[in-house]
């Protein structure tokens, strides 16, 4: 499983999303085609750019729970004081990403940003 965290400023656009996780899966070498689901916090379930992303590519887009996304904190590799003092982790794209990849992902890297957009990419730990 691979998925997309996906952390934003309000108001984004669809096509904001969608540049930064195409950017971020360009990072690593992967195509949009890779991807299993987005992933986002729950003080993000209101924005309709992330939902629409999740439509145009026909993934489900899984909310992340605080409690997840703490339980997964120490494994992320960036760090934003507002991420953590609204969400209680350092990079909700990251947190997000590991929680809904599950027991033993990891992080191909840190997440992108690209504008108003983070996206970081995790791999689930039984994927090679």
């Amino acid at each position: 499983m691979i998925v997309a965290g996906i952390g934003s400023r309000k108001g984004v656009s669809i096509e904001d999303v969608l540049a930064a996780i195409e950017t971020a899966l360009e990072t690593h070498g992967l195509a949009m085609t890779a991807l299993s689901a987005l992933a986002t916090a729950t003080l993000k379930k209101d924005e309709d750019a992330i939902a629409a992303a999740g439509r145009a590519l026909n993934l489900p887009v899984i909310i992340v729970d605080d409690a997840a996304l703490q339980a997964v904190s120490t494994d992320t590799l960036s760090h934003s004081d507002l991420s953590q003092e609204l969400a209680g982790t350092p990079s909700v794209s990251e947190a997000s990403a590991l929680a809904v990849a599950g027991k033993g992902a990891r992080l191909l890297g840190p997440r992108t940003v690209l504008g108003p957009v983070t996206c970081a990419i995790a791999i689930s730990g039984d994927a090679p």
